[in-house]
């Protein structure tokens, strides 16, 4: 079934390869709202490629290469957007939007730990961005089905301590119970997020389903996140291989792909705001993921923490139940594969001249 579809901050990481998956259906209508502060314009993107085929009223209309799909870019804050559909501020020269199916709330402030650590206003600024997403999404586009993407730094952070960790369960969040402090205004917003997701639904009788993404990675993935950074220093044969803090540290890590296909099946089959881990059910060290990505290399190095670099919570990981047993939702690429896609990649970056840090 052919599907008109928003993806908001659609031109970053997940937003691409959310993208790709779209297009690759056939025959979806998908637009994206990003202002590409963080973001790739879609003429640079690698999955899926897209060719410019023209404007037209502030919306550059791009065909999927080996696609039957068409996506509409509009480069725009999209706070700005809803803002002016709203009636709050003065429009910005753009048609009203559509009617959509789905739509895909990805648009927020995020750069890694460093970010998070280091410019927490900027990041908290996602407060504003979700709360006018919902206002507009229950007072003017009323879209048949919306798609909240939290994180996993909504969890409260005392679950998450050296030596006292166990896996997250969705239910360690409970807006009824119990809310435990999230990881800094990154995690506030999360959480904030998924409260305005249950008034959606329950107030406003919007359908709403929500994700927890946990260490999702990726072969494009920015060199400011640590699978792509490890990646790059490992193809570079460093030796000694570095990772931040003590390396002891763990997460759970899960490939873009499999990511992707857990949002699409939560928007399409969750209604009630419920939110769904998507994650591997697995820990897996810094210093652990870095000796793998030496072996499937191919050559002999330590691997050494580094101090003085932000590092997070101690110890993160999902109970990956809910999704596989109501959605039926499965990892399909295992993480030694995805660790042999990240540096044939990362090879490619180095030939390029992008230097590991």
């Amino acid at each position: 079934m052919a599907r008109r579809v928003l993806v908001t901050g659609g031109c970053g990481f997940v937003g691409r390869h959310l993208v790709a998956k779209l297009a690759a259906e056939g025959g979806n209508e998908v637009w994206i709202i990003d202002d590409l502060s963080t973001g790739k314009a879609p003429a640079d993107w690698e999955v899926p490629q897209l060719r410019h085929v023209g404007e037209e009223g502030g919306v550059a209309f791009h065909e999927v290469v080996g696609h039957d799909a068409v996506v509409r870019f509009i480069r725009a804050d999209f706070v700005a957007v809803a803002q002016a559909e709203l009636g709050m501020t003065p429009t910005l020269g753009l048609a009203k939007l559509p009617a959509f199916d789905e739509v895909y709330h990805l648009a927020s402030v995020v750069g890694g730990r460093n970010v998070i650590d280091n410019d927490p206003l900027a990041v908290g600024i996602d407060l504003a961005i979700d709360s006018t997403f919902f206002l507009w999404s229950a007072k003017v586009a009323r879209p048949e089905r919306i798609l909240y993407a939290s994180s996993s730094a909504a969890y409260p952070i005392d679950l998450q301590e050296a030596g006292e960790s166990r896996a997250l369960h969705e239910d360690d969040i409970s807006f009824e119970k119990r809310l435990g402090l999230p990881d800094y205004t990154y995690g506030w917003s999360k959480l904030t997020g998924e409260y305005l997701s249950r008034i959606a639904h329950e107030k406003y009788g919007l359908s709403v389903g929500v994700v927890r993404p946990f260490s999702g990675y990726g072969e494009d993935q920015d060199v400011v996140y640590p699978f792509p950074a490890i990646a790059l220093r490992v193809a570079a044969r460093r030796d000694p291989v570095r990772v931040w803090g003590s390396g002891h540290q763990t997460r759970d890590f899960v490939h873009i792909d499999d990511a992707c296909e857990a949002c699409l099946l939560v928007c399409r089959g969750v209604s009630d705001a419920r939110a769904f881990n998507i994650g591997s059910g697995r820990a897996t060290s810094f210093l652990d993921l870095a000796a793998r990505m030496v072996a499937i290399e191919g050559y002999d190095a330590p691997v050494l923490g580094t101090e003085g670099k932000p590092v997070g919570v101690a110890e993160r990981y999902s109970d990956a139940a809910r999704i596989r047993d109501e959605l039926g939702w499965a990892q399909t690429i295992s993480l030694d594969a995805g660790i042999a896609r990240a540096l044939d990649y990362a090879r490619s970056r180095l030939a390029r001249g992008v230097e590991p840090e």
